[in-house]
């Protein structure tokens, strides 16, 4: 028998850690070579790792929920090889070649004296009244860890330190406590990170939508071989052609560096509501394809969002957001930015409202648009110009066909 430790792989992106957010094996249980070992989920995507070798799993680091460093310890493996020296594996799931790891190189913390700890980490550290430059840490580059933090609380106080879990009193009828993990989790921190970092500027906007929904309906009937047209795919259309007009809105901002990027490419965000939460699967250069293209990609993507076989690259790349409640649209929205986006396009409700025409009282088929945009770099007066110009297109929906 040997054993194979394998290490949480670098699934790319920059990242650093990943969570866990499901087990395919269990302690004691077997593997084949390839079969899924876990899933993990990064702020891009969730990946299926499989298993690097055939064995048995004598050790299984981390419950669903619980955050890995990458280059940590995840799995232990028996196998049935020969060798008599373990083999250290951290393969990513692009099947990069596996190395043997003989001697761990010299960390980051001791060469440039760089602490490297996780937010979490570094608060836990504080509470302790440790001194994290005093703490080893067992994790990729000398990263410290929560277990770093328990061994040293171990050594320091010995066994009966640890606090029990908090016993919950007698269960309160009609009370249920959900833990918040996975998507959902990165749901929340994303949204509380972006509504605090962001200050939104928020603009609602009224649109005639009444010849649009004729010549939609006219389309859909004459030629629904090529698919049915929604108006979210005349939406994207008129956003491509607006911010040609206004490029600064097709943007990303960097507050860390104080950096804006503008992109001439449109890779439109759709915000889709799945059982698991919201994603934002991408139309990328969505500039190169007409309404019926618009259609199918939108389609496509929000099936594969809400069946979870969006793959990664459905979901990266973003470069300004729609969002669209559908039919339970209501009047007026506050949607928030997807950062390091600058402006979002929210679709509200379309409802049969009296109008006043060249003095006279019409029906008219009205909608608003609700759309939130970053203050620090978007001024009012060209968020305004911005939805203004949507406005026209959706209008004079003729506009959008060529």
């Amino acid at each position: 028998m040997a054993r194979v430790v394998f290490k949480l792989p670098d699934v790319g992106e920059g990242t650093t850690e990943a969570e866990i957010v499901k087990w395919y094996v269990e302690l004691g249980g077997t593997v084949q070579e390839g079969e899924p070992l876990v899933d993990i989920m990064t702020d891009k995507a969730t990946v299926e790792v499989a298993a690097p070798v055939s064995g048995r799993i004598a050790a299984r680091h981390g419950d669903v929920g619980t955050r890995a460093a990458v280059g940590s310890e995840l799995v232990v493996f028996e196998t049935a090889s020969n060798e008599s020296e373990p083999v250290v594996k951290s393969r990513a799931p692009s099947s990069a070649p596996e190395k043997p790891i003989s001697a761990a190189p010299a960390s980051v913390q001791q060469i440039t004296g760089k602490i490297l700890a996780s937010p979490a980490v570094r608060d836990r550290a504080k509470k302790l009244n440790f001194d994290l430059s005093q703490v080893v840490g067992s994790g990729p580059d000398g990263r410290i860890q929560h277990a770093d933090l328990d061994a040293l609380l171990l050594s320091k106080q010995g066994p009966d330190s640890f606090p029990a879990a908090p016993a919950i009193a007698a269960a309160e009828e009609g009370v249920e406590d959900i833990n918040i993990f996975g998507l959902r989790r990165r749901i929340a921190e994303r949204m509380q990170d972006a509504k605090r970092r962001i200050p939104h500027f928020t603009y609602v906007e009224e649109v005639d939508v009444t010849d649009l929904e004729a010549l939609r309906a006219e389309l859909n009937a004459a030629r629904a071989a090529k698919g049915h047209l929604t108006i979210l795919a005349f939406l994207i259309r008129a956003l491509v052609k607006a911010v040609t007009e206004h490029p600064g809105l097709n943007a990303h901002f960097n507050d860390t560096e104080g950096v804006i990027r503008r992109f001439s490419r449109v890779h439109a965000g759709i915000a889709t509501q799945t059982e698991r939460g919201l994603l934002v699967p991408v139309i990328h250069h969505a500039e190169t394809m007409n309404l019926w293209e618009l259609a199918a990609e939108i389609l496509r993507l929000s099936q594969a969002a809400r069946s979870g076989k969006a793959v990664r690259d459905d979901l990266i790349g973003s470069t300004i957001t729609v969002t669209s409640l559908g039919a339970l649209g209501g009047i007026a929205a506050t949607p928030i930015i997807n950062p390091p986006e600058v402006a979002i396009i929210g679709l509200n409700r379309i409802a049969e409202r009296p109008v006043v025409i060249e003095g006279a009282i019409a029906i008219r088929k009205m909608m608003n648009l609700s759309s939130s945009f970053d203050h620090r770099i978007i001024d009012g007066f060209a968020a305004a110009a911005f939805v203004k110009t949507i406005k026209t297109y959706l209008e004079i929906p003729v506009k959008l066909i060529t």
